[in-house]
């Protein structure tokens, strides 16, 4: 059980920090390497300089629906762990970690809304950005589809998860 309890806490951590990473990193998609637009702005690497130039997105009902998912998945997934980690020291023996894994599958359920939303929208999310056809999905938004099953299950086994000591 100790292995158990290891195991869904690092999930947990890991889980966490992909979320916290998919949110604040700055590659849904990416246009050649050079150009790339996130939830928050649209970068440009300007080869003169090296460094990239960004500038704020577009605001779209569509990005604002999917940067509030984010976001609460993420605040879910904290919520998560910090009331996992209070359960963890008070709960009597026996108990099951119900309040942890609802949160858990709430985190997942709003990354999976955030990530099929940029998925079904990314035209009008993108609307003022270049030709959508030279680019492509990048390593944030694949990190975020990637946390939509780790958060299901970890917040499955919270709940089946007893405390034994």
């Amino acid at each position: 059980m100790a292995y158990l309890l290891m195991f869904v806490t690092l999930l947990h951590l890991i889980t966490l920090a992909m979320l916290f990473i998919a949110t604040m990193e700055k590659s849904w998609w990416v246009w050649d390497g050079m150009e790339n637009s996130d939830l928050w702005y649209n970068c440009r690497f300007d080869n003169f300089t090296g460094t990239w130039l960004c500038a704020s997105s577009k605001e779209s009902e569509w990005l604002q629906a999917v940067q509030v998912l984010m976001v609460l998945s993420v605040v879910f997934s904290s919520v998560s762990f910090l009331v996992f980690l209070g359960q963890l020291f008070t709960m009597s023996k026996g108990g099951l970690f119900y309040f942890t894994g609802l949160c858990q599958v709430f985190a997942g359920l709003t990354a999976f809304s955030a990530a099929l939303i940029y998925t079904l929208h990314n035209k009008e999310i993108l609307q003022d950005s270049r030709e959508l056809t030279s680019g492509r999905f990048g390593y944030c938004f694949i990190l975020a589809w990637v946390c939509v099953p780790l958060l299901l299950c970890s917040g499955v086994i919270y709940i089946h998860l007893r405390k034994k000591e």
